[in-house]
């Protein structure tokens, strides 16, 4: 599977030594008045539970067991911090779209995120993870709306992407820009990925890192 060039070969080596840096998980917020303080760019991961948001940060970070992936949809209930290098924090917000939980603690979880989202000013960007497999559907409206309401720029990933032909997968990511293309907060370009074979990893982390202007 290949993409046009989105970075330099340069910015492509930066970033792969950025995300080869020490990552560790820094705490779960439970409250937006438990953050850690906003003095580090962050970038935020949301979802469909089930998407694979563990995933892809671990592939990030190449670190299998950073993030928690589980085999029960909805577990992440909580904001979780990892930093990566002390320049950077990637935030795991909680999934949506389906949790083996009561209604009102699916109801708190998910205010959570959209508290945290209007109140967090060193929040660069956030990523929505679709699955490339499904493209966009109509449990997606509620966050990307969430974003626009929030004024928070978001990035479509579209995670799985082995699963697909190439073809396949291209015509997925060119019909999902196609869709957010009147969203004011919507960032235009949409990348394909796949932790599991690593394609569209590097090009993420150099967006990752463009994103929250840290140097080489």
């Amino acid at each position: 599977m290949s993409q046009d060039p989105l970075f330099t070969e340069d910015e492509l080596e930066a970033a792969r030594v950025l995300f080869a840096r020490q990552a560790s998980f820094l705490m779960g917020a439970v409250s937006v008045d438990g953050l850690p303080p906003g003095d580090l760019p962050e970038v935020a991961f949301a979802g469909r539970s089930n998407v694979g948001k563990s995933s892809l940060i671990n592939a990030l970070v190449g670190h299998k067991g950073l993030a928690r992936a589980s085999n029960e949809p909805g577990r992440t209930r909580e904001l979780n911090f990892f930093v990566l290098d002390e320049r950077l924090r990637l935030v795991d917000l909680p999934g949506y779209g389906w949790a083996k939980a009561s209604k009102t603690e699916v109801k708190r979880f998910q205010n959570l995120g959209r508290d945290f989202l209007r109140g967090r000013a060193n929040l660069k960007r956030a990523f929505l993870l679709i699955d490339a497999r499904h493209g966009l559907k109509a449990v997606d409206e509620e966050p990307m709306a969430a974003f626009d309401k929030a004024a928070v720029s978001y990035q479509i990933i579209l995670t799985k992407a082995d699963k697909l032909k190439p073809a396949e997968v291209e015509a997925v990511r060119l019909r999902t820009e196609a869709a957010i293309i009147k969203r004011p907060a919507a960032f235009p370009r949409v990348l394909a990925t796949s932790s599991e074979k690593g394609f569209g990893i590097p090009e993420l982390r150099a967006e990752i890192m463009s994103t929250c202007e840290v140097a080489p």
